[in-house]
């Protein structure tokens, strides 16, 4: 799978429709599942994100993806490089994450490290999920599977589950990715509470964005926040869990894109992911309409309160049947006849607090930051697009203010639905 021969390999180049077949036709792990002649192969790039290029490519025998870091941030260009080291820590994630939360992850076929490049399975008829929200698709199980792969991945990947040495090794693996948090840190903590040069919202939410930058005890409470990301070494994030890296079918949920991983706290990846359940029900009145529109925002609290209870749930399971690492040994408590149980409590209040407050600040980098999400960027109506952030940005600093008076999660939900009567703008 792995191509590690730096001194035979040739320098980096990047991929193109035109020359792929040609330089992967010959890697069996690719030639063998795309199957027929390499000049015929059907070759499309589809990257629309932020970073990397991004291949289809399709044979006779079936199709792979084939993905490649660029050495700078594709949606700004030249201007902001890029380390290409990040390619190889996203293939690092996605095989951990496919032991750690199996068939959730998409199977990578083929890595090179000189090249920046990867191929793994094709998801189809997979879509984006942040597309199926936006036309009002529903998708079975998909806060539960989401919470799965959050605790899962939480819970394996920490010193709850993990032989200490392993754990610490990934760790040191891990914090050579130096670029990449960089930018988590800056534009998902930071960025938005300033006038940052790459910034920019609606100019009709101006009056809510002046007031939130205005707020010194926010601003501190966010930072904090910061400290703890950057700090806490709980486990390994996925980092950049939104509904663009998810795809599905109406029955089949999947997680992609661990580009952003790094190890850090338990509850971020639970946080980004309800942040992002949570836009896509303020932009819904800019979607549809009427009694469809009332029926497809209730499904998505329903989603959102899966999320933790699956979360929970599966975390409690794991905590009961895996815990074998350092942390809350059996030796301490089930073997001198005490319960571990109150402990476990006591954790997931403290995750379920934290992924309130980190799904806050994802509720405002995604509308005042660079990288904005298409619930609300589409919304071609200014006025309305800006009324309905102007409630998903309240309803962020409510989360991080106060998490704790979110003392049950039917409690969000009523919290979202307050928010989503307002008309602040």
């Amino acid at each position: 799978m792995d191509n590690d021969q730096h001194d035979e390999s040739p320098r980096y180049e990047a991929l193109a429709v035109d020359t792929l077949a040609a330089r992967l036709g010959d890697v069996h792990e690719v030639a063998s599942r795309v199957g027929g002649d390499p000049a015929s192969w059907e070759i499309r790039e589809v990257g629309d994100g932020n970073l990397n290029l991004v291949f289809i490519v399709t044979g006779t025998a079936g199709s792979v993806v084939v993905k490649q870091a660029l050495p700078y941030v594709r949606m700004v260009g030249e201007s902001w490089p890029l380390p290409l080291y990040r390619a190889h820590f996203e293939y690092y994630a996605l095989v951990r994450q496919a032991k750690r939360a199996p068939n959730i992850a998409p199977e990578v076929f083929y890595f090179d490290k000189p090249q920046a490049l990867f191929v793994m399975e094709y998801l189809y008829p997979h879509t984006i999920l942040r597309r199926k929200l936006i036309k009002g698709e529903r998708v079975a199980r998909l806060g539960e599977t989401i919470g799965q792969f959050c605790a899962r991945t939480a819970f394996r990947g920490s010193e709850l589950s993990l032989p200490s040495p392993e754990k610490k090794q990934d760790v040191g693996l891990f914090s050579g990715n130096v670029a990449i948090p960089a930018i988590t840190e800056s534009l998902v903590f930071t960025d938005p509470y300033y006038g940052a040069e790459m910034n920019h919202h609606t100019p009709e939410l101006s009056p809510v964005v002046d007031e939130l930058r205005r707020n010194a005890r926010l601003k501190a409470k966010v930072q904090r926040l910061l400290m703890k990301f950057t700090a806490n070494t709980e486990t390994m994030l996925h980092g950049d869990l939104h509904s663009g890296s998810i795809m599905a079918t109406d029955t089949d949920v999947r997680v992609i894109d661990p580009e952003f991983s790094q190890y850090g706290p338990m509850a971020f990846d639970l946080g980004m992911a309800v942040a992002n359940f949570l836009m896509a029900y303020f932009s819904q009145p800019a979607h549809r309409q009427g009694d469809e529109l009332a029926a497809y925002q209730a499904w998505i609290l329903e989603v959102i309160e899966a999320c933790f209870t699956s979360f929970d749930a599966e975390f409690r399971h794991l905590w009961q049947t895996e815990r074998t690492g350092i942390l809350f040994p059996r030796a301490l408590f089930e073997d001198q006849g005490n319960s571990a149980d109150d402990a476990c409590d006591a954790l997931l209040e403290e995750i379920r607090l934290d992924a309130l407050a980190y799904c806050g600040i994802e509720m405002h980098r995604r509308v005042l930051s660079l990288a904005h999400n298409a619930d609300f960027e589409e919304i071609e109506d200014t006025a309305l697009r800006a009324r309905l952030e102007a409630r998903n940005v309240l309803m962020g600093q409510a989360l991080i203010m106060e998490p704790d008076a979110v003392r049950e999660i039917p409690a969000l939900i009523e919290l979202a639905q307050a928010y989503n009567r307002q008309d602040v703008l």
